[in-house]
């Protein structure tokens, strides 16, 4: 019988990548993915400690598998990831009945572990040495030793797909576990990227979104020179097939010059930038460890803006920090109103055990303040939201048509068993290259293709379009303001050369 796994992923897109991954190995061993749980022969939760919600998420799954697990005790239960890493104790206290713990840097050992506990029967603990020179080798050594086989149904879609280019942190701010649970900032060989991005588009992959936890900190020393990432990006460019390229998260102090001419200069390269600055306050931001001001978050916000003409960029905000007064938010609420990002992740803080903001600082905002807080941001954010929304209607957009939208999804789940025609008209939804997000009609035979969209409506959160496409919907292409026909693509400059391995 052919043996089944589970997989339940939270947390950001690196553990998304870490779970298509993991999945990609068991394949080789034999398994088949399943989304039920009381099917599966091997149950994986692959786990996110950044904030409090995360964990108590995969302690409530845990939970719910702990009367599986006595109805049929040959089932594998692992925890992987950040959690596995920073609370392997805790894990084993918790929920005794877990066979496996294993750390970030140990992810390509799961498929051993879990004939290991088939075996034994015994529990597996399998992760990193603490931050040192021993645990950056340790690191190093996973790059190589990791198989690099990929299972594209874990992806968000056939044609996209994530690239790890960078893992680990020093950037050290006093809230974030990650130093901690991902160990010592590396960057990846830019040839062993360069041909992983040739194989994923080999595969059918259009889009590529190159991750790391402050990805344009990417710099990889060869002895005798070094490779930045716009030297990385630029490797990858030309690859025939691709079609666009992404990077997140960005730290605002690594914003060069060179990345950004990269970005404005090189076609397949998204005018997206994501920077978080998470509050407007320089007595919060020094009490983060950010390393930077709000005068100079802004002064790099406008030299993105002044270098790509009409780059899009969006941030993250923590909300409630410790000591965070009122005046000190309505510094972070006048820098949102000012800097009109596309879009902003807001979060209540939320104090993480092991972090230097517990050991330092208390966590003195009420729970009901970080609450009003985090609404009152959301409104500003919305509206310029709304208003950035706004000012893309009339405009024709290229967009990756990514799948039926959220309300067409729901539609189909909800029409007992009725099924649209093949190849008829649905509720499509996917993003442009400035990284909104287009709701329009059309059949599903564009799922995976880039279409031009013109631009009808915007709410705060999406917009909306109509293929310019007779067969769908009779827009008369003549009269639609858009390129030339025959205009010619930019070229990639000669400074960005480098060979693709």
């Amino acid at each position: 019988m052919t043996k089944k796994v589970y997989i339940e992923t939270v947390g950001c897109q690196m553990n998304v990548l870490d779970s298509e991954l993991v999945i990609g190995a068991l394949r080789k061993q034999g398994y088949d993915l399943t989304d039920t749980p009381a099917d599966a022969d091997v149950m994986l939760f692959n786990t996110c400690s950044v904030r409090e919600h995360a964990e108590e998420k995969t302690y409530s799954s845990l939970g719910r598998v702990r009367l599986m697990k006595k109805d049929n005790p040959e089932i594998v239960i692992g925890v992987l990831g950040c959690m596995a890493q920073k609370d392997q104790e805790l894990i084993r206290k918790r929920a005794p009945y877990v066979d496996m713990v294993v750390g970030t840097g140990q992810l390509a050992e799961v498929p051993m572990l879990v004939e290991k506990v088939k075996a034994t029967r015994e529990p597996q603990l399998a992760v990193s040495l603490a931050r040192s020179a021993a645990s950056r080798d340790e690191v190093e050594a996973s790059f190589v030793s990791y198989d690099p086989t990929r299972d594209p149904t874990m992806r968000p879609t056939p044609f996209q797909a994530y690239v790890r280019i960078q893992i680990g942190c020093d950037k050290f701010c006093t809230y974030c576990v990650v130093p901690s649970t991902r160990g010592p900032e590396q960057s990846r060989p830019p040839a062993h990227i360069w041909q992983e991005v040739k194989q994923l588009v080999d595969q059918g992959c259009k889009e590529v979104t190159l991750i790391g936890q402050t990805v344009n900190s990417y710099v990889y020393d060869h002895g005798d020179r070094k490779t930045r990432l716009s030297e990385l990006i630029a490797g990858m460019h030309d690859v025939a097939g691709l079609e666009r390229i992404k990077f997140v998260t960005n730290y605002p102090k690594d914003m060069t010059d060179d990345l950004l001419d990269a970005v404005r200069e090189l076609p397949k390269v998204v005018k997206y930038l994501h920077v978080p600055v998470q509050s407007g306050c320089d007595e919060v931001l020094k009490r983060m460890k950010r390393n930077y001001t709000a005068d100079y978050y802004m002064e790099m916000l406008h030299r993105c803006r002044e270098k790509v003409p009409g780059v899009a960029v969006s941030s993250d905000f923590i909300v409630g920090f410790c000591g965070e007064t009122e005046e000190s938010f309505a510094k972070t609420m006048e820098l949102v109103r000012v800097a009109k990002f596309k879009n902003s992740f807001i979060f209540k803080y939320s104090e993480r055990p092991g972090t230097k903001a517990a050991d330092r600082f208390p966590d003195d905002v009420p729970e009901d303040v970080k609450k009003r807080r985090n609404n009152d941001l959301l409104l500003v954010q919305n509206e310029n939201s709304r208003a950035n929304h706004r000012e893309q209607v009339g405009k024709v957009m290229e967009v990756l048509v990514e799948g039926p939208s959220r309300r067409e999804q729901s539609a189909t789940h909800q029409a007992s068993g009725r099924q649209s025609p093949p190849g008829g008209v649905k509720q499509l939804t996917g993003h442009t290259m400035t990284d909104h997000i287009v709701v329009f009609d059309g059949p599903e035979r564009l799922i995976g293709q880039t279409v031009r969209v013109t631009i009808t409506d915007a709410s705060p959160f999406t917009i909306y379009g109509k293929v310019l496409t007779d067969e769908v919907t009779g827009v008369d292409l003549a009269n639609v303001d858009r390129e030339p026909p025959g205009q010619p693509q930019p070229q990639r400059p000669d400074r960005f050369s480098l060979p693709l391995v």
